[in-house]
């Protein structure tokens, strides 16, 4: 019997506000389940878990953070045969599937070893001509939106939430539209792990409801998107008005296998630094 999926917000599973849900099937055309079609009511709702779990996660040690982060990548490999099924029931290569579930388990270890070693080299101590110490310090930004690519679905997902997190942001992500089940048993997962509820929040539904209010959310720090020119168009425009940060990844699925789609990179887009001035000798 297929189960009735919900999408993971503030630590609980929850029907979408409306009530509404999408048909989803599989690669072979038949029906697989009912997803939930999440609204702008549903999005401010997870800012809102997001930014009640902000502060507790943001002053967790970074060496906790990695702990967490490493204890996620080893529930995943645990889990790899199921998720490498549900991905290859829409329509992936059952060898690009494992080949892509690695590569996940594997990012999410890469981003567990930055989260304590990102600040020695983002941070400084800064020469002046003056009498005063001047050292630079990184901060979370806060909320972050991610916008997830179609292909590869789960690991284009967990490349862009895992460093946004591995430096004390919390998450509003939006999963593949074309694919949005992977992400419903990634949540299952986030369930039963050690991050703190809200940290990480995932959203299914149609990206043209949603994105002009992921660029317009006023308590959205930051997006982070792998979107097609006319979204990139939609989000520069809102986040003008609303100040926030964005930036863009692959959005046609080509680079997230690549080492290239990791490093100190995407942690340094989703950190502010902070200068502070102190007297020396007081």
């Amino acid at each position: 019997m297929t189960k009735t999926p919900k999408v993971y917000i503030g630590g609980a599973f929850v029907r979408s506000e409306s009530a509404r849900t999408f048909k989803v099937s599989d690669a072979t055309g038949a029906f697989f389940a009912n997803i939930p079609q999440c609204t702008r009511k549903d999005l401010r709702n997870a800012v809102e878990a997001a930014a009640k779990a902000g502060p507790g996660w943001a002053r967790r040690s970074p060496y906790n953070r990695a702990q967490i982060l490493y204890r996620l990548a080893e529930m995943l490999e645990a889990r790899s045969g199921e998720l490498v099924t549900s991905l290859v029931r829409f329509g992936a290569r059952e060898a690009d599937a494992a080949g892509g579930m690695s590569v996940a388990v594997d990012r999410l270890i890469h981003y567990a070893g930055w989260a304590d070693k990102y600040e020695q080299l983002l941070g400084s101590v800064n020469p002046v001509a003056s009498a005063h110490f001047n050292f630079t310090v990184t901060e979370p930004m806060g909320v972050v939106g991610v916008i997830a690519p179609d292909s590869p679905p789960l690991l284009g997902l967990l490349s862009m939430v895992a460093p946004v997190i591995a430096c004390g942001n919390t998450v509003v992500a939006l999963a593949s539209e074309k694919v949005p089940y992977p992400a419903i048993l990634l949540g299952e997962m986030l369930a039963t792990s050690d991050l703190p509820g809200g940290v990480v929040n995932i959203l299914t539904g149609f990206r043209r409801e949603l994105v002009p209010t992921f660029a317009t959310h006023a308590h959205l720090r930051a997006v982070y998107a792998a979107a097609g020119p006319d979204d990139r168009k939609a989000l520069r425009l809102g986040a003008a008005a609303s100040v926030k940060r964005v930036r863009f990844a692959d959005w046609q699925g080509k680079e997230w296998f690549a080492d290239a789609a990791q490093g100190l990179g995407p942690i340094r887009d989703f950190v502010e630094l902070k200068t502070t001035w102190h007297p020396i000798g007081s």
